[in-house]
């Protein structure tokens, strides 16, 4: 099979398949998955796409849904806003909850999630983060959608507070 679009909920067509991707997977172009019955499906999309889970690709045999796979992460609970703020400033993928946070198993944040006085709990579980300013599963490492307009370039270290004017 050979998938070339996106199609996102709801399906107009019952899925024919799933593709279970973990959360870096899911940003592709062209690449060769196996779906959950053992077909091959080729994804040759014209630019690099991020998959939300419910998404599906369009096949030439019918869609194929996207399903979030587990993955390690770390549930984090405690002071939401300061701990979300916190994560956000260092630009890292986090899907809120109602009563927790769930970020990409990160040792360094762990460390300092734990030093603002979080729980930090590993979990193996689907991650599926806030798609951000740019739409749905959009988050893409440090990438962001603002000038530099004051003077410096692009590239900063993380490790420290960096206020972008």
């Amino acid at each position: 099979m050979k998938a070339t679009a996106v199609l996102h909920p709801p399906l107009a067509a019952r899925p024919i398949d799933r593709v279970e991707l973990d959360y870096d997977a899911r940003f592709l172009r062209r690449k060769l998955l196996r779906t959950r019955s053992g077909a091959d499906l080729l994804v040759d999309l014209p630019k690099v796409t991020a998959l939300a889970h419910g998404d599906a690709l369009l096949s030439d045999a019918g869609p194929v849904e996207v399903v979030a796979a587990a993955e390690p992460v770390l549930i984090v609970t405690g002071d939401l806003p300061r701990l979300a703020w916190h994560i956000g400033n260092r630009h890292t993928p986090c899907q809120i909850e109602p009563f927790h946070l769930v970020i990409r198993a990160d040792h360094v944040l762990r460390a300092m999630l734990q030093g603002l006085g979080a729980t930090v709990t590993e979990a193996w579980r689907p991650f599926t983060p806030e798609g951000g300013a740019y739409g749905p599963a959009q988050v893409m490492g440090h990438s962001h959608g603002h000038g530099h307009g004051d003077g410096h370039g692009h590239q900063h270290a993380h490790g420290h507070p960096h206020p972008h004017g």
